[in-house]
């Protein structure tokens, strides 16, 4: 299963600099995970200053 970015994303772009397969992207007002391309690795999550990132 994909990692989910939550509402409460500030669109700060530290997940989607970590992201090793570039599965992050910036969408309308936060920042959107492709879940085709995501592997899991949970790098995005451990950056995140808010804890926007379920999963």
């Amino acid at each position: 299963m994909a990692h989910n970015i939550l509402d409460n994303c500030i669109n700060c772009a530290a997940c989607e600099s970590v992201c090793p397969v570039e599965a992050i992207s910036e969408g309308d007002n936060m920042r959107v995970i492709d879940p085709d391309i995501c592997v899991d690795c949970s790098a995005c999550k451990g950056v995140c200053p808010v804890d926007a990132i379920e999963g």
